[in-house]
């Protein structure tokens, strides 16, 4: 019997590197994009040519709209594990943080993740087991100066996970976060080599984390070798929080 995964966020950079470990664990994958569709569609054709027993479906939606997270719920079907890897990120004070952007974040990164787990519910209690993974961050535990309403969402993850996990865990749905520090991708690429350096000096492991140390994290979550494990914040972050 396939095992399908839904991994929200699969055309970002986590996302992807996510979708390849667990494709290499023989999931079939629904692979979540919002405004990546080639992309998707590429990975889809990928992995198919790899694993040509599995399946793979590109699935769309906005999740800053607010009925995204019905579009996506109606476009799956078996359902075994979903991972949060989508995301949205806006550094500024405050202050000066527009009204939309609150809403945008707050949509993203709580309501939708949510409302679609209100939507698929069904579908995860129907398993022995199943898995509900978000990738939370640093911030949702130690806050961040210019970054309030993130590190807020962030939290407002954390303490979701820790509620639902506690509330499904009768039906054996595991419900975890892993929570970055800082990961070397694309979204930091306003900073130079010197500044990441400069960040690096701070973290007691003295380097920067990839999307490596993500992926392994989530593929040793959803692999059954962790199942006792529920309603934890696990932070990966070379030590810069503990």
């Amino acid at each position: 019997m396939k095992k399908f995964a839904l991994v929200c966020g699969a055309s970002g950079e986590i996302g992807r590197a996510i979708c390849d470990d667990l494709a290499a664990d023989g999931w079939s994958l629904y692979l979540h994009y919002h405004l990546g569709k080639e992309r998707a569609t590429r990975m889809a054709a990928s992995y198919m040519d790899a694993y040509p027993s599995q399946e793979f479906l590109p699935v769309q939606a906005d999740f800053s709209d607010s009925g995204g997270a019905d579009r996506l719920a109606a476009q799956i079907f078996s359902l075994h594990a979903v991972v949060f890897a989508n995301g949205h990120a806006y550094t500024q004070l405050l202050e000066d943080t527009p009204y939309e952007e609150m809403e945008k974040l707050w949509r993203v990164h709580v309501q939708n993740p949510m409302r679609l787990l209100a939507c698929v519910s069904h579908k995860l209690r129907s398993n022995t087991k199943s898995y509900v993974l978000f990738i939370g961050s640093i911030w949702g535990a130690a806050g961040a100066a210019g970054e309030v309403v993130y590190s807020a969402v962030k939290g407002a993850q954390h303490a979701f996970v820790k509620a639902y996990a506690q509330e499904v865990a009768y039906n054996g749905i595991r419900v975890n976060a892993i929570a970055p520090g800082f990961i070397n991708t694309q979204m930091n690429s306003h900073l130079n080599e010197e500044e990441k350096q400069e960040i690096a000096q701070e973290i007691p492991l003295q380097q920067l984390g990839s999307v490596d140390d993500v992926s392994r994290l989530t593929r040793f979550y959803l692999s059954g070798a962790a199942d006792y494990v529920t309603g934890q914040i696990l932070h990966v972050n070379g030590g810069w929080y503990i």
